[in-house]
């Protein structure tokens, strides 16, 4: 029988679960800036939660719209019905979108974002008369969800390689636009818009009338804040056009602010076809995610049929839950009133000039920052990869009162966007102390 504090009942994600239970980092409340455990100490939040808690931890405002949309409209289902919330937001979040994106899907999460826009990418081919255009391209370091179609696509091998023969058609990976010689730099990288003529080799290998869609992070975030040059991005929108190519934006990580605008497309100048969604939609206070796409892409699927006739065969029975949507709308109205996005774009100077103070320290191999990112990169112990990073972790939430993210041996750091200079500044340190007596 197992007793009332046994931990073996919950499996935990990407977490080393055998020693995670040994030592156990439980948070158990959270407000501002701050988690808390259950001893009630106060642990500066470097990472917002998990790339998603935008507007900081307990905001009143979405708890009360959460509330009130538990009593009133616990659940809707949006087979054959809606709720007025779900389209109010749609109509916020495309209002938010680039010019011509004007079509919003709702699910769950990032991960089912992505597979939805790579999912829809071949029914548009298969709606236009294209259906030999099947083949999905990624990019090295991607990632695009847990899905079979997102780890299919993505580019991290840890998350591939465990799962045997992955979705057909989607072999190929385009080249990181990042190389060595870019080390340090602050920002984005001015190089490396050849790195998208990549896709012509594709295209004459396999040819353009079997490639139905490219998908790329305009920062690589989980894989450790690789920024991409908007140069790049507009060569690789180029190259799409000139075949005939859906172009696909994961921008799960980067919407809502964390580049400073609202997406990272507006940033760039670049738009695609499809953009993916989640994270800061909610603040992290209720899953969500969806995808917004063309009016191109979304009229093909409307014109012709009967009335009667479904005119895409997709969704999830919590997509624009009720409570969800009303947590969308009240974390939309708090980046709006309170001018997250722009304050966001204040700080990233901020943290480029902290975080590269960090060049010199023990074991750092690399420095990235884009918008209200960056990463640390470190020597790997290469006995034991990922070491590093794991302790990381844990001297941070011991010794410095931080909850901290890595991917494998490099640090990511993404505060909410209510951050000051002291938070940072306090980050900062805490990873110096750390690094300088890192074993």
């Amino acid at each position: 029988m197992r007793q009332p504090n046994d931990l073996s009942a919950f499996w935990l994600p990407f977490t080393p679960n055998r020693h995670f239970k040994t030592a156990p980092r439980m948070l158990a409340r959270a407000d501002g800036m701050y988690y808390y455990d259950e001893s009630g100490r106060a642990l500066l939040d470097s990472c917002a939660g998990l790339w998603c808690v935008n507007a900081g931890h307990g905001r009143v405002q979405i708890a009360d719209a959460i509330a009130r949309s538990a009593r009133e409209l616990d659940f809707a289902p949006t087979f054959q019905f809606a709720h007025p919330d779900a389209f109010a937001l749609a109509q916020r979040l495309a209002a938010l979108a680039p010019e011509g994106l004007d079509h919003v899907f709702f699910v769950n999460s990032g991960s089912e974002a992505c597979d939805a826009a790579l999912k829809l990418a071949r029914a548009y081919f298969q709606k236009v008369g294209q259906g030999g255009r099947f083949r999905l391209i990624g990019r090295e370091k991607g990632y695009h969800g847990v899905t079979f179609a997102g780890i299919s696509v993505g580019g991290i091998g840890n998350n591939r390689k465990p799962y045997g023969p992955l979705l057909p058609g989607t072999d190929d990976h385009l080249p990181l636009p990042y190389d060595s010689g870019m080390r340090f730099t602050r920002g984005e990288p001015e190089d490396g818009a050849d790195y998208a003529d990549a896709l012509e080799g594709l295209v004459a290998l396999h040819g353009a009338e079997t490639i139905a869609a490219v998908i790329v992070e305009p920062m690589a975030g989980s894989a450790g804040v690789f920024p991409t040059s908007g140069d790049y991005l507009k060569r690789l929108r180029a190259i799409c056009d000139r075949h005939g190519i859906l172009l696909i934006f994961d921008e799960v990580i980067t919407a809502f602010g964390r580049l400073g605008c609202a997406f990272a497309a507006e940033r760039y100048g670049v738009t695609p076809d499809i953009v993916t969604f989640a994270k800061g939609v909610t603040n992290g206070a209720v899953p969500m995610g969806g995808i917004i796409v063309s009016n191109a892409v979304h009229d093909a699927f409307m014109g012709g049929g009967a009335d009667h006739q479904i005119e895409l065969f997709h969704g999830h029975t919590y997509s624009a839950h009720p409570l969800a949507c009303a947590a969308a709308l009240a974390t939309l109205d708090l980046y709006r009133d309170e001018d997250l996005f722009a304050r966001a774009a204040k700080l990233e100077p901020v943290l480029e000039s902290a975080v590269h103070e960090l060049r010199n320290a023990p074991f750092v191999k690399d420095i990235r920052n884009v918008g209200l990112a960056a990463a640390i990169e470190l020597e790997s112990d290469h006995a034991a990869p990922g070491r590093h990073g794991y302790e990381i972790i844990r001297r941070a939430f011991l010794d410095e009162n931080m909850v901290v993210r890595v991917s494998g041996d490099t640090i990511a750091l993404s505060p909410p966007l209510i951050a000051t200079q002291h938070d940072i500044g306090r980050m900062v340190d805490g990873i110096r102390n750390i690094l300088s007596t890192l074993r």
